[in-house]
């Protein structure tokens, strides 16, 4: 019996789950020598180069022989990597370089390593808005998160959005081959943009993203690509009106966070020409919580209180969350928007639910 709750406590299931948290607290440590590893090419010398002793990958990737070592001991621990004792030879199993080492791979974890990383740095200002409310501006979020962000949603265009679900939605295939005006709102770096302007010579596109930062790396992206003459980024809340009306418009990862989710798609509606199609991109969740619990909707809702929620509730919106544009949501607020129909395109994505939504 406990002194402070009077309850009979189970003694296994307390040991039980004091082995949860052990194992959660080590993930956590294990995360942060993951980002060091994939920061220092670690994880992709391994992949290439083979088994290592530790002064051999010291000598190989020109890093500390002693940090060399108990990295790759942590490592083993953890179980990303294996250790063989009689020749003291680390190796990288090839069914873990996938997630390791494959950058822009469909299974690639460097960029929410990363991103965890630039998280940590906003935890004392997550307390505080815990006690005081508001939230975190984006602004305020570094190198790290943003540079993670790309990485992570650079595996979705690269290996996902011309291959899956462009396919997946035939008219807007078929649109883009013709040729039409595509408008990206919440465009982030113009990774998708730039896909989309390589993949369908004959249409042209507009990013727009009320991030400034995000859209000078678009410009230097689409120039770089040799894609400039048909992709243009500008700085803009989507939520206060778009300039132009185009045959496609899309959001991807994008209304969830949106200060006002109302008012963008609204605008969205509006900015549709005649016979248009709104593509909607955002979080694989159910409005009930009881069927977001375990490991992914975990990530999600940590993500949500260290990035999409706070960000959110910074400009006084809405603050959906992550979790918080469900199908259910989806219907309710594009009906409000004045659209009459919604698709859920049929995907096999964990991650994230598709939405054909016409006028």
């Amino acid at each position: 019996m406990t002194a402070t709750t009077g309850t009979t406590l189970n003694q296994a299931d307390v040991e039980a789950f004091v082995g949860r948290v052990l194992g959660d607290t080590s993930g956590t440590l294990t995360t942060f020598l993951a980002a060091v590893g994939d920061r220092l090419g670690l994880f992709k010398d391994l992949a290439v180069l083979g088994p290592v002793t530790a002064p051999e990958l010291a000598e190989r990737s020109g890093v500390n022989e002693r940090y060399a070592r108990e990295w790759l001991a942590a490592m083993a621990a953890a179980g990303y990597l294996d250790y063989d004792p009689a020749t003291t030879r680390f190796t990288l199993p090839p069914e873990h370089a996938p997630a390791l080492a494959e950058e822009a791979g469909p299974y690639f974890f460097g960029g929410p390593h990363q991103m965890i990383i630039g998280l940590a740095s906003r935890l004392d200002e997550v307390v505080r808005v815990f006690r005081e409310g508001g939230g975190l501006s984006q602004s305020g979020y570094g190198a790290h998160w943003w540079d993670g962000m790309e990485r992570f949603t650079n595996g979705w265009f690269e290996n996902l959005l011309l291959p899956v679900w462009i396919p997946a939605m035939p008219e807007v295939e078929r649109r883009l081959e013709r040729g039409a005006t595509l408008a990206d709102v919440g465009c982030g770096r113009g990774r998708a943009l730039v896909r989309l302007a390589t993949a369908f010579p004959n249409s042209s596109f507009v990013g727009y993203d009320v991030f400034e930062p995000s859209v000078a790396r678009a410009r230097i992206l689409a120039e770089s690509a040799g894609v400039a003459d048909r992709v243009r980024f500008e700085v803009a809340d989507g939520a206060g009106g778009l300039p132009e009306q185009y045959d496609i418009i899309t959001t991807f990862d994008v209304v969830h966070d949106a200060v006002d989710p109302r008012g963008l798609l609204r605008s969205i509606r509006r900015a549709l020409r005649p016979g248009g199609i709104y593509v909607c991109l955002d979080i694989h969740c159910s409005e009930r919580l009881e069927e977001n619990l375990g490991p992914l909707g975990a990530l999600f809702l940590g993500f949500s209180v260290m990035y999409c929620m706070t960000t959110s509730l910074a400009g006084g919106g809405e603050g959906l969350g992550t979790v918080g544009f469900h199908e259910p949501k989806v219907r309710e607020l594009c009906g409000e928007a004045g659209f009459s129909a919604v698709r859920a395109v049929p995907i096999d994505n964990p991650f994230h639910n598709l939405y054909e939504i016409r006028p």
